[in-house]
């Protein structure tokens, strides 16, 4: 299986939240600023944004990681690291 890019993890983000938020505009999320501030996510919405990339991307997010989540940069970072490292 190919790693995944910043891009491709950057667009399946800007996807989710659209879908979950459709509201969002990804041009306004500034990188390094709590996501779900920006964004406006309760719990359960960020919970089905964990559960649509994973859908999306097909990566394992555990809970212990969710922090890993919290800015666009760290999420990017997170995802294309853990994409890299999966095995199919």
């Amino acid at each position: 299986m190919t790693a995944l890019t910043r891009e491709q993890v950057r667009a399946a983000i800007f996807d989710t939240l659209s879908s979950i938020a459709p509201e969002t505009d990804p041009a306004g999320i500034a990188p390094d600023q709590p996501l779900r501030e920006q964004v406006d996510l309760d719990s359960f919405d960020f919970l089905n944004v964990i559960v649509r990339l994973h859908e999306q991307l097909g990566i394992e997010i555990p809970e212990r990681d969710y922090g890993e989540l919290a800015t666009l940069d760290s999420a990017i970072g997170y995802l294309t690291r853990r994409g890299a490292a999966r095995k199919n």
